[in-house]
C-alpha cells in the first residue's frame, strides 16, 4: 500500500493513546472509535511495521521493544506536528499532560506549592507529578521533565539550569542541648549522624580545616531514602543532617533548627536542572512553558 493511502499520523496517535492509556477502551473513548476499531487499528498497524507492538492478555497490554521504540520516537513525532500546527495557526494555547519526575526535596519545597499558580496559568495543562531521590529513566517512564540535584551525566537529554543551593550541617535545638553544639570536624565522631541511603548520596560530609580538606565519615542509627525524610528526622532531634540550604532555609530562621560547624563550611553547592528530550530541537509547548515557568519562580540561593 502506498504511503499516501495510509493516515500514518492518525495511526500514530491512536497507538500512542493506546499505550498512554492503558488500553483499547480507554484509547477508543479519547478518539471517538470503538474498541474492535482501535485493535484493528494496532493490527494492520503491526502487520504494515512486520512487527509485534503489543504483547496482549485479558488483563492489560504490555510494551514489546518495538512498541516500546515507536512509543517513545512517535511521542516526538507527534509533538512536532503538533508544534507545526501552533506555528501556522493563531492559537498558542498550551494543552496536554506533563510527566514531571523531581526529587523529594525540591517537590516539597518548590514543585508542589507553585502547582497550583502553573495550573491556574495555564488551564488546558494537566500535571502528573511523582517524587523521588532515584534517578529515573526519563524515555523508560515516559517523563517530559525531571529536576536533577548534582552533576549530570552525558547523554542526549537536554538540560536548564535551574540554580545551586549550597549545603549546610544542621539540628534541631533539642538535640544540641542533649549532646552538645559540635566546635570542630573531630567532635562529630560523639554525635549522632544522619545519612541518606539512596544511590547518589554523596559519601561522608566535606569540612574545610586550617590545614586542609576532611570528609567526615556518616555514621549514625538511621538513614532515610530522601532529603525530606532526613530534615523530618532533624526536626525530630535524633541527629545532625546535612542538607540543601533551601530546605532548611524557613526552619532555621523559625529557630527550628541551628546550622553548627558553618565556619568549616567548604561551600560546595549542588546544581538543579530540568532534563527533558528534545530530540531534532522539538519540545512540546506545554513542556517549553513549564521548563519557563520553574526558571522564573524557583529561588534556590
Amino acid at each position: 500500500m502506498a504511503r499516501l493511502e495510509v493516515n500514518r499520523s492518525g495511526e500514530l496517535e491512536v497507538f500512542v493513546r493506546v499505550v498512554e492509556l492503558g488500553g483499547f477502551s480507554a484509547a477508543a473513548r479519547a478518539c471517538g472509535m470503538t474498541p474492535s476499531a482501535v485493535s484493528k487499528l494496532v493490527a494492520r498497524l503491526e502487520e504494515r511495521l512486520g512487527a509485534r507492538l503489543l504483547n496482549r492478555s485479558t488483563r492489560q497490554l504490555q510494551l514489546t521493544a518495538e512498541g516500546c521504540g515507536l512509543y517513545e520516537r512517535g511521542r516526538h513525532v507527534l509533538a512536532a506536528l503538533d508544534e507545526a500546527e501552533r506555528c501556522a495557526g493563531v492559537q498558542d494555547v498550551p494543552r496536554g499532560k506533563i510527566r514531571v519526575n523531581a526529587n523529594v526535596p525540591f517537590g516539597q519545597h518548590f514543585l508542589l506549592p507553585l502547582a497550583p499558580l502553573f495550573l491556574e496559568r495555564y488551564p488546558e495543562v494537566t500535571l502528573d507529578i511523582v517524587l523521588t531521590d532515584e534517578v529515573v529513566d526519563i524515555l523508560e517512564q515516559r517523563t517530559d521533565v525531571a529536576v536533577r540535584a548534582g552533576p549530570l551525566k552525558s547523554s542526549s537529554l537536554l538540560a536548564r539550569k535551574l540554580g545551586q543551593t549550597r549545603m549546610v550541617i544542621v539540628a534541631a535545638p533539642a538535640y544540641l542541648a542533649r549532646r552538645g553544639t559540635p566546635q570542630a570536624a573531630a567532635e562529630l565522631a560523639s554525635h549522632n549522624l544522619l545519612d541518606a541511603n539512596y544511590a547518589r548520596a554523596r559519601s561522608g560530609w566535606p569540612l574545610c580545616l586550617p590545614d586542609g580538606d576532611v570528609v567526615v565519615p556518616v555514621v549514625g542509627n538511621a538513614q532515610a531514602s530522601d532529603g525530606e525524610a532526613l530534615r523530618q528526622l532533624a526536626l525530630a532531634g535524633l541527629g545532625l543532617a546535612r542538607l540543601a540550604a533551601f530546605q532548611v532555609r524557613a526552619d532555621i530562621a523559625a529557630g527550628r533548627l541551628q546550622a553548627v560547624l558553618e565556619a568549616f563550611n567548604p561551600g560546595d553547592s549542588e546544581e538543579v536542572h530540568a532534563v527533558f528530550v528534545g530530540q531534532g530541537g522539538h519540545v512540546p509547548l506545554r513542556v517549553r512553558v513549564f521548563l519557563d515557568f520553574l526558571a522564573q519562580n524557583v529561588k534556590l540561593n
